[in-house]
């Protein structure tokens, strides 16, 4: 399984409480739409010095359904909107090893 692990700052003027809002509920709209995307799990920072504000989890099954949803409409609306709410985003490809 494929993981892509995203580091997110939040954006300029936003609260953290309005950030964990967007990124817990109203965002979750658009990752349900991606197709491919198996699992999705969001983590907040609770301490406020982490040098990110959530880091979110996203499963696909391979590359190729990886590409393919950001690829799709769905998936470049999902990146305007995480566009439009942080101030950074990193992410990072991982395989996922559940070890227990």
């Amino acid at each position: 399984m494929l993981k892509v692990v995203s580091l997110l700052k939040r954006a300029e003027g936003l609260s953290k409480e309005e950030f964990a809002k967007w990124v817990v509920e109203d965002h979750l709209a658009f990752a349900r739409k991606l197709p491919g995307l198996r699992r999705y799990t969001v983590n907040v920072a609770v301490a406020e010095d982490a040098p990110y504000d959530a880091v979110n989890e996203l499963y696909f099954d391979d590359e190729q359904a990886r590409v393919a949803a950001f690829a799709s409409e769905d998936g470049k609306a999902a990146a305007a909107d995480a566009g439009a709410h942080t101030s950074s985003r990193v992410h990072v490809l991982t395989t996922a090893h559940e070890l227990f």
